[in-house]
């Protein structure tokens, strides 16, 4: 492996099935990709934790060059890339924060909202990993509002959430709404009664959502849905939150949205979505961020240890 700006890297990257944990190390696949020169990424596709432990697994890895990092997003992902490591090198990373312990993995990228231990290990992003998104594709007057459910966090209360969308929906915009797993049976329904147009979730095609959050001016986002909110940050439409009532007192996703909105990321009043956007705001680009602070760490870039927060 070259180091400086002849980098190459040789990078495995498991694969468990879940779309949203693989968009996840998508993302840092392609931070890592802006920030070397050279990246050849061997996928696997995860056998599952005890499927792991057979000689078939260990043989199917054998004819793949060795790896110099391998990482993974899900629980699933954990075992697999600790025994991958174990038997051929490299330095293991687990996305998001591991069912086992942190120090079981030379490296945790972790959203700062699942409050990690503050250990050396550690790299905290804003939110989830997302990919980039096409630039220069904004529409003028083009809103995209993405409705969630009921979750561990929320409580889903379909009038409050009824006469927020009907506010958001007298605006003069062009909108497109589009529901989820967990939107209860009927809401995209009744929002398409009022004449707005609608894309029900099944009859997306995988590259339908960064499409549409490229073109938007606006996106808005029922509160439940924090990992879609940081999506929709990484395209510079103005973002806003529909607010839903907590579950719990204590309640860390509620937290960190109201982080995002003191910090003027996003905002949670739906008057806005009529007030002019002026497309100051930039992209997160954590993708890119947590993986340069990754290569630093490594000692594969100048500079040595970085602040995990950039």
């Amino acid at each position: 492996m070259l180091r400086g700006p002849q980098l190459r890297l040789t990078v495995w990257r498991f694969l468990d099935g879940n779309r949203a944990h693989e968009k996840q190390s998508a993302a840092l696949l392609a931070g890592l990709r802006e920030c070397v020169g050279e990246v050849t990424c061997c996928e696997i596709r995860e056998p599952g934790s005890l499927a792991a432990l057979r000689p078939a697994f260990a043989d199917s890895l054998r004819r793949l060059p060795r790896p110099d990092l391998l990482f993974g997003a899900g629980r699933r992902s954990h075992w697999p890339v600790l025994l991958a490591k174990r038997w051929f090198g490299g330095i293991s990373v687990a996305i998001n924060r591991p069912t086992l312990p942190i120090r079981c993995f030379d490296y945790a990228i972790a959203p700062e909202h699942d409050r990690p231990a503050a250990l050396e290990n550690v790299i905290l992003s804003r939110g989830a990993l997302t990919e980039p998104l096409p630039r220069g594709d904004m529409q003028p007057g083009a809103g995209l509002l993405l409705l969630g459910g009921p979750s561990k966090h929320f409580r889903w209360d379909a009038q409050l959430v009824e006469r927020q969308v009907a506010e958001l929906l007298s605006a003069p915009v062009d909108w497109l709404v589009s529901d989820s797993r967990r939107t209860p049976a009927g809401a995209l329904e009744r929002v398409s009664a009022s004449g707005a147009r609608v894309q029900g979730w099944r009859h997306c095609p995988p590259d339908w959502l960064p499409r549409q959050l490229a073109r938007a001016e606006q996106v808005w986002v029922t509160g439940d849905s924090i990992s879609m909110v940081f999506e929709a940050l990484q395209s510079e439409a103005r973002v806003g939150v529909l607010q839903l009532p907590s579950r719990h007192r204590v309640n860390k996703v509620r937290s960190a949205m109201q982080r995002l909105v003191d910090q003027e990321l996003v905002t949670d009043r739906v008057a806005d979505a009529r007030r002019p956007w002026s497309r100051q705001r930039e992209a997160l680009n954590q993708y890119y961020h947590c993986a340069r602070a990754l290569l630093r760490r490594c000692g594969w870039l100048d500079g040595g240890v970085v602040d995990p927060r950039i």
